[in-house]
């Protein structure tokens, strides 16, 4: 099966080196309450740091401990839920035989939950549960890292912000938002530019350099100093015009968490619980990575929720941003956001609004799209036959070890349900 025609997996992340002593640091300043830990079924479980994370330099159950507790690692905020879940009831219909071929090579769902290192998957069809399963001792209590899932969240927020009239435009300027970029590289950026990552700010997500743009970033988040990020971000300079040139930019989402900030005038994951969480009735709280203790979130990382949450969010976002008969969303921003995008001077793009638009022939021509996280996270929306997939995992390294492309499995779940 040919490659994808994205470079996710490759730009993201490579491996990243980061002070031992963070680890300590980290623990204290993301420390919960004992009563709140003694109800998370994993709370004293033995965890890894966060350099081991980039680095993909986990054993895979010291890997699976991590991961569904990396509230851990940073301080974060509660999105809290609103007490009464909506309900994800079984379907009448179960999932058929999944089969799909790679390379001349037949694959069937269990080979895909082993050899992907899959920790918990779940499949909606018209809102009910075909299939799911937990592995490596999770639950449905289970909070999951996101990863980069958390920008396709951040993204809807910027949605609901729009419907709210909190702000007025996607042409509007960055710094009317976030006036510390003011007279920077970011003056004259528009938030649309922000959010398909094509500001045409110089930026290096090279994480095996120690000079790059994005470890500057990541050593701002590691000093959780208030403010930090953004002052990366004031000394980036411009090589392209806004708009001209996708270049997949980790700061950018931050950029995106402080015009979303600026806008709301209150915490991103109070935000979500109010437009998102609560109406949608989401089964669990949530935790959000803060770039400083009670500082502003991290947008592009680092929310951690129930694989039903994350299934529950696909499902929001495929009805259009409904919550109960109140639309959270601006009539025809999920059409907007989750299809491919062009650029000034007519390139196309295969992004959306920090949404990821299908790479295979079958994905595209149902016009799926997927918020994706490294390691394996992803939350799958196909709008042709109303699937929505979640999916948790651990694999070995940030990217580049999926044994099985996951949107070709999940083009083969489609075909077992429709």
């Amino acid at each position: 099966m040919p490659a994808p025609k994205i470079s996710y997996p490759r730009i993201l992340l490579n491996t990243v080196r980061i002070a031992p002593a963070f680890t300590a640091i980290a623990l204290l300043a993301g420390a919960q309450t004992a009563g709140a830990e003694e109800a998370y079924p994993h709370a004293k479980e033995k965890i890894g740091t966060v350099e081991q994370i980039y680095d993909g330099a986990l054993t895979p159950d010291l890997a699976v401990s991590t991961f569904r507790n990396v509230d851990r690692l940073f301080p974060t905020r509660t999105i809290k839920a609103g007490g009464r879940a909506s309900e994800l009831s079984k379907s009448e219909n179960e999932l058929g035989k999944v089969s799909l071929e790679v390379d001349d090579e037949t694959y069937d769902l269990y080979d895909y939950l082993a050899l992907n290192q899959v920790s918990g998957l779940i499949v909606l069809k018209n809102g009910k549960v075909v299939y799911e399963t937990y592995q490596r001792g999770n639950t449905e209590k289970t909070r999951w890292m996101s990863m980069s899932v958390a920008k396709s969240i951040s993204s809807t927020l910027v949605g609901a912000a729009i419907k709210d009239g909190l702000i007025k435009s996607l042409d509007d300027n960055v710094v009317t938002y976030v006036p510390r970029l003011k007279g920077t590289a970011y003056d004259g950026v528009s938030v649309r530019d922000v959010l398909m990552m094509s500001s045409g700010v110089k930026w290096n997500e090279k994480y095996t350099d120690p000079a790059s743009d994005r470890r500057a970033l990541l050593k701002a988040q590691i000093a959780q100093k208030a403010g930090g990020a953004m002052d990366v971000m004031a000394k980036l300079p411009r090589t392209a015009d806004p708009g001209t040139v996708n270049n997949y930019s980790t700061g950018e989402t931050q950029v995106l968490a402080e015009i979303l900030h600026g806008a709301i005038k209150k915490p991103l994951a109070d935000y979500l619980s109010e437009k998102i969480w609560t109406p949608y009735g989401m089964e669990a709280d949530a935790k959000w990575w803060l770039e400083s203790p009670d500082g502003i979130e991290i947008g592009g990382s680092g929310l951690s929720a129930t694989l039903r949450d994350f299934a529950r969010f696909g499902q929001f976002v495929l009805e259009d941003g409904k919550a109960g008969d109140k639309a959270v969303l601006p009539e025809g921003w999920v059409k907007e956001a989750s299809t491919p995008k062009t650029l000034k001077g007519a390139e196309a793009l295969e992004y959306g609004y920090m949404w990821w638009t299908g790479w295979t022939d079958a994905a595209k021509k149902d016009g799926a799209f997927s918020a994706v996280g490294i390691q394996g996270q992803y939350v799958y929306i196909n709008p042709a036959h109303n699937v929505v997939i979640a999916q948790t995992a651990a694999e070995p390294k940030p990217t580049d070890k999926e044994a099985i492309d996951p949107m070709a499995f999940f083009d083969a779940i489609v075909a077992a349900v429709k």
